[in-house]
């Protein structure tokens, strides 16, 4: 499993730009090679997007999303992936410092090619700084979701997409 982690300061408050990350839909506006995200509900999203020049497509759930805190993730099926997308609030409030930490499995040579030579986590970076300029352009969210949502299976929460707790002590229910 590949990882990948950046962060980038946002002059926007931080309520404004976690506001604006829960507008998923809005992703290709700023996210390269993603073609379409679609919330099917509170949890569920489904990705098309171009990887490796490849045209995928994968399911999502958001395991834990927490308002002006974070939003934790993991692929359902198709490219597997998961992470976490945190938000911290900087200088007296006007600013934000949003951390993005991401687990994916490249497949195949080429995939595998691409992560080893850097380019997911240009990929990245570049994403943060587009999402940066998208809403700093703009300074308030296209729309806004506040509810909690809690992760049932695994109390304590998520670290970097994957359980605090060894997979042998999490509720079955």
């Amino acid at each position: 499993m590949a990882r990948v982690h950046n962060e980038i300061e946002v002059k926007v408050p931080v309520t404004t730009v976690y506001n604006q990350w829960t507008q998923f839909e809005e992703f290709p506006k700023f996210m390269e090679g993603v073609k379409s995200v679609t919330q099917t509900d509170d949890r569920h999203l489904h990705w098309e997007a171009s990887v490796g020049g490849h045209d995928k497509a994968w399911d999502a759930e958001i395991r834990e999303q927490v308002p002006d805190s974070h939003i934790i993730w993991n692929s359902l099926d198709g490219e597997e992936n998961a992470g976490v997308v945190t938000f911290f609030p900087v200088e007296g409030g006007q600013s934000t410092l949003v951390k993005l930490e991401m687990s994916y499995q490249p497949e195949g040579f080429l995939e595998s090619l691409g992560d080893a030579l850097g380019f997911m986590s240009r990929r990245v970076e570049g994403d943060l700084d587009r999402f940066k300029e998208f809403i700093e352009e703009r300074q308030r969210e296209s729309g806004a979701y506040r509810a909690t949502l809690e992760n049932p299976a695994a109390p304590g929460g998520f670290t970097r997409g994957e359980p605090a707790q060894p997979a042998s002590a999490l509720r079955r229910d």
